[in-house]
């Protein structure tokens, strides 16, 4: 790899998710958002899989400015519920981004099973500057708790335990979070392929 840095495009304009993403990518990268680029158009997650989804958010970026783009979908897979909510996870329970009725709705499905094992997973999609497509992903393993634990993260965080731990991801600091999380996981996977181009 050259001295000058590689310009890498991740499909978000969420600044939790950039920052979290350059502190594992280092100075190796020239890291922008969409803002960076002036890419303004709102990609639909339309598919059914975080595969899909991911790809459709990079292909876009890839095909109007040709360089190197990552994008990633992630959510929270429940065991006992076929893996629901999936790929619908910030919608569970009818409106985009509502942590508390998502949280509700799920911890109402719970009600008296035994079984909470659940498992966060991320699928980054990679395109390079020729247009070649990697896949990336991350998962974490951890039980869903009974009630909301603790006031940090967003999403299903206050009542998602990962294992070989006694609290919950809200409970965390997010250095702790960053360095065990499942995006951490697929972003480490993509950054020592990255390495090795």
């Amino acid at each position: 790899m050259s001295d000058s840095k590689v310009k890498l495009v991740f499909a978000t304009n969420n600044q939790h998710k950039l920052e979290e993403v350059k502190s594992i990518l280092g100075d190796s990268f020239q890291l922008m958002s969409m803002q960076d680029i002036g890419f303004n158009d709102d990609v639909e997650e339309t598919e059914s899989t975080f595969e899909g989804n991911a790809y459709l958010k990079a292909k876009a970026i890839f095909d109007q400015f040709k360089l190197p783009c990552f994008s990633d979908d992630s959510g929270l897979e429940v065991e006992i519920l076929n893996n629901a909510p999936g790929v619908y996870s910030a919608r569970y329970a009818g409106e985009h981004g509502n942590h508390d009725k998502n949280m509700d709705k799920l911890l109402t499905e719970l009600l008296l099973k035994e079984n909470r094992n659940a498992r966060f997973r991320t699928v980054i999609c990679y395109i390079d500057g020729k247009g070649l497509t990697s896949y990336f992903n991350g998962i974490i393993t951890g039980q869903i708790t009974n009630e909301r634990h603790g006031e940090k993260g967003f999403g299903y965080d206050p009542i998602f335990k990962p294992d070989g731990f006694n609290i919950t991801f809200a409970e965390m600091d997010a250095a702790e979070k960053n360095i065990i999380s499942h995006r951490a996981i697929a972003v480490k996977e993509l950054f020592n392929y990255l390495q090795q181009q």
